[in-house]
């Protein structure tokens, strides 16, 4: 077995893992800043775009380079996985930099550690994208997982935010108990915790059972953390009370990463093996269980987001709704019959969550700065006629709107239909019916996406309202989301191509 060599020589190569080096550098050199130079507002911001800046060059200098498939004893994963997600990472990290400037400055919380936590958890969250091994995937987890929850706290003299971050610290922490023990099991079963060998090890595990009770733990862990029902219910209260630009960020990037992770074990680390029952089973079983999750997951998110009257809870029940239908793509890819199939589903999943991570940052953009401060101005009535008083704020909210929605010629719209391609190809009845709730669900959520337009457009004001000031990193994100939205709605062919594209499959074909 290869890691049996590898243990004598575990090929430590930095070079692997110097796009995660780049960022963790960087949250050091804010943290030590802010020491010695405390409230440079905008300094530590700006290192931090740096340091985020030179770690995709890295990260894009990587792609297709396959000298690193057997570092570190092969923990660390180098296929388009890693590198598509990874890029969703930075680019979601990037543009909460710049939409907290405006929250920063309204509600003088400490900039440097902010920011410090922003580039910890980005750490974090590529960790989970790279890593293959289960060990490698929690650490990634837990250091995402920590940031995150002081962040969510990090509006000290707001109860909102500290109920916020106190229910999301509690209830993650009992998730991360439970994907933990799973892991355990799945080890105790197959005596690894590296995916590639648990992968080959299936086939003659020493508990079956282990692997079912396994399997079934870590669907309960990963499920919390990308929001799935029934492990939604914190989604919420912690998006509410929490800043607007962590929850921003909490809706792109901790849920692509988990994403990231949960197709990384399950569809490469649990393949269907043909003529081995346990594994069959254990594929069948986590293909029944997601598909059904996935169902209630979009039914129960846009049913529930039909009834808020708060922007940012309808966003998180909207966003509940999203996991489940990028869910559909993730169980595509468990179904795909070839390596080329799986890696374009795969490859479809990376693609949703960067289009919704794009329109979810402006929605969220707009959102920070309409709130004023602690969030104050966020229900639906807050909004009424500013249509035509902030003509550029109200048409861009209704760009993101629509791309939610999944209109034609929007990114929303290519990345459904990417989603819901492989679970049709795989000609399974039960994957078919998923794809048909999916479609219904999504005019079911026309209802309160078009809701807000209307508000916005249609609706009289009974008090002054005067339209704020656009700052220039605010305005900087507008145009990228804006142009992003309408040109991977467009022209995205060139990125899926590139997200389908790995190097472990290019070095394969080399060595046949």
């Amino acid at each position: 077995m290869f890691l049996q060599n590898e243990l004598v020589n575990p090929n430590a190569d930095v070079s692997a893992i110097l796009p995660e080096i780049m960022v963790a550098i960087t949250g050091i050199i804010v943290m030590l800043f802010d020491s010695f130079v405390p409230k440079q507002r905008y300094i530590t911001g700006i290192i931090s775009l740096i340091g985020i800046v030179f770690s995709g060059i890295l990260l894009g200098l990587m792609w297709g380079d396959a000298p690193y498939l057997t570092a570190w004893s092969r923990m660390i994963a180098h296929d388009s996985l890693r590198i598509s997600f990874s890029f969703v990472f930075l680019l979601v990290t990037a543009m909460t930099i710049l939409i907290s400037s405006v929250w920063t400055e309204r509600e003088d919380v400490p900039v440097g550690e902010y920011h410090c936590l922003l580039l910890f958890a980005t750490v974090g969250m590529m960790f989970m994208a790279s890593g293959n091994d289960l060990v490698v995937l929690f650490l990634g987890l837990e250091t995402s997982s920590l940031a995150t929850y002081v962040m969510a706290g990090l509006r000290k003299s707001d109860l909102r935010s500290n109920e916020s971050a106190m229910k999301y610290f509690i209830l993650g922490s009992f998730a991360s108990a439970f994907l933990l023990y799973g892991m355990a099991l799945i080890y105790g079963a197959t005596g690894s915790t590296n995916i590639t060998e648990i992968a080959l090890r299936i086939a003659n595990p020493n508990f079956p059972a282990l692997l079912l009770v396994g399997g079934a733990m870590m669907i309960i862990g990963f499920g919390f953390k990308v929001a799935t029902v029934p492990f939604h219910v914190w989604t919420p209260d912690v998006y509410e009370g929490a800043p607007t630009p962590v929850t921003a960020f909490m809706a792109a990037g901790p849920k692509a990463a988990a994403f990231a992770s949960f197709v990384r074990v399950f569809v490469l680390g649990f393949p269907l093996i043909a003529g081995v029952q346990a594994s069959v089973y254990l594929h069948d079983s986590w293909i029944t269980a997601l598909t059904v999750m996935a169902g209630l997951t979009m039914t129960v998110g846009n049913i529930a987001a039909i009834v808020q009257n708060n922007v940012k809870r309808m966003l998180a029940y909207s966003s509940i709704a999203h996991a489940g239908y990028a869910l559909v793509g993730f169980i595509g890819a468990g179904m795909a019959t070839t390596a080329d199939k799986r890696d374009a589903a795969i490859a479809s999943v990376a693609f949703y969550m960067l289009t919704y991570a794009i329109t979810n940052l402006g929605a969220f953009a707009i959102v920070a700065l309409l709130g004023q401060k602690n969030d104050r101005r966020t229900e639906f009535e807050d909004y009424n006629g500013i249509g035509f008083k902030s003509p550029v704020l109200a048409f861009a909210l209704s760009l993101f709107m629509l791309s939610l929605l999944g209109l034609p010629l929007t990114a929303g719209f290519m990345g459904k239909v990417l989603v819901f391609r492989p679970a049709l190809e795989a000609g399974n009845a039960m994957l078919t019916l998923l794809v048909v709730v999916a479609v219904i669900n999504t005019a079911i959520s026309a209802y309160y996406y078009l809701r807000l337009v209307v508000v916005m457009f249609f609706r009289d004001r009974t008090d002054e309202w005067f339209a704020p000031r656009i700052p220039t990193a605010l305005a900087a994100v507008l145009v990228i989301t804006i142009v992003g939205v309408l040109y991977f709605g467009i022209f995205s062919n060139g990125v899926i191509e590139r997200f389908s594209q790995s190097p472990a499959r290019i070095t394969v074909k080399a060595e046949k």
